[in-house]
């Protein structure tokens, strides 16, 4: 929506291919709902946060920092909010607006819409883009724009098709793979432990033992593991899996010290002295918590409190600071919030999203080896990309 948007402000003939019902699917349920459309920070910031080929995506970032894709949808009649991670949102919390606001945009400026699929990309005999092939047949064109995202949440339109026309083209795609997904465990506990949602918790990624992450927030215990926003984020620094060893740790009581965590189980001990140990950790630990915590600590659960040995009470503190929750790996790419991988941008001018190969050929979005941390950046990246090949495409229309 984004590159069509930004060719036809070039004066060009737009048609956009839409295989779903309704424009802008994917964008409708990002944020759950809400639309974290960009992270309110410099581009420097943007680039820290992308761990995969964050300089291809230097100038086109700068040409639409964070601060213009803010005026812009502001200008489209999108009020926007910033909260806690400098992440923006609609006013409304609703994606629906970011959406509509886009497809009026493309309405406004005499795009057309076909509810079609494209199959391939011909070329004429110098080897420059000539025509898209669809479901329906052939649409002449001067310049092909290949956003057709990766290989998350296919329900969306996400199959995969663009990596296979960008390769049919010459182009080396880098295999795909899931990022920003939920993780499964081998522990029975997070089962047990399903649907428990802790906020202001550290989650601490370990690969082989060695802390590589760590990063304040919300978690969400589920059937298969673990997931929520900091394991999403967390897993998008796993990218050894099968060579590497992932485990997280879980601190429970962040901003208390090990010696301050004990003096406060000394008080709750002291306040339930003839309790047993499971019935005497109520102001410490959520309900559905607890039994997991007895069972781990070693602590027979009828012990009284008074009866517990300084040991075991760092036992119990050890676990609020580093409960163990060991990996088997990710989710399905299906499920991932980003795909990773994609066309490789060594093929791509990073000035146009142009390929090298193929002369009227653009790509934008998460078809590209690009992906961000979670914060906004991966939406940013789409419209900056989506941008920057729609203004460069829209030019060079026939």
């Amino acid at each position: 929506m984004m590159a069509a948007i930004a060719g036809a402000e070039q004066g060009a003939d737009v048609v956009l291919l839409e295989p779903n019902g309704a424009l802008g699917r994917k964008v409708r349920i990002t944020g759950k709902g809400r639309c974290n459309l960009t992270n309110d920070c410099d581009v420097r910031t943007v680039l820290a946060n992308v761990p995969t080929n964050p300089k291809f995506l230097y100038s086109c970032l700068t040409a639409f920092p964070p601060s213009e894709v803010k005026a812009y949808f502001e200008g489209l009649g999108v009020p926007l909010k910033t909260e806690r991670g400098e992440r923006v949102f609609p006013v409304s919390d609703d994606a629906n607006d970011v959406a509509e606001a886009l497809a009026r945009r493309l309405k406004a400026l005499g795009v057309r819409s076909v509810r079609d699929r494209a199959s391939a990309v011909a070329l004429d005999g110098s080897g420059a883009v000539r025509a898209v092939v669809t479901d329906r047949g052939e649409i002449g064109c001067g310049a092909a724009i290949l956003c057709t995202g990766g290989l998350s949440y296919p329900a969306t339109g996400s199959t995969g098709d663009g990596y296979r026309i960008a390769a049919e083209l010459g182009h080396d795609i880098i295999p795909a793979r899931a990022s920003l997904v939920p993780l499964e465990s081998p522990a029975g506990y997070c089962a047990e432990l399903a649907g428990l949602a802790p906020r202001n918790v550290e989650l601490r990624v370990l690969e082989d033992g060695k802390v590589i992450h760590r990063e304040f927030g919300e978690m969400l215990f589920t059937h298969f593991g673990v997931s929520g926003p900091l394991v999403l984020s967390a897993s998008a620094h796993m990218r050894k899996w099968g060579t590497s060893r992932y485990d997280l740790a879980v601190d429970f009581k962040p901003a208390l010290d090990e010696k301050t965590l004990d003096e406060r189980v000394l008080r709750d001990f002291a306040k339930y002295a003839n309790r047993d140990f499971a019935n005497a950790l109520a102001d410490l630990a959520p309900h559905t918590l607890i039994p997991v915590l007895v069972r781990l600590s070693g602590i027979p659960s009828r012990t009284k409190v008074h009866d517990i040995t300084r040991s075991q009470r760092r036992s119990l503190a050890g676990l609020l600071k580093a409960f163990p929750v060991p990996l088997t790996g990710p989710r399905p790419v299906a499920e991932a919030i980003v795909t990773g991988g994609g066309v490789d941008v060594k093929q791509v001018d990073p000035r146009t999203m142009g390929s090298k190969l193929v002369p009227g050929l653009y790509f934008a979005g998460e078809v590209l080896d690009v992906d961000g941390y979670t914060g906004g950046f991966n939406l940013q990246i789409a419209w900056a990309t989506g941008r920057c090949a729609g203004l460069v495409a829209g030019k060079d229309r026939i």
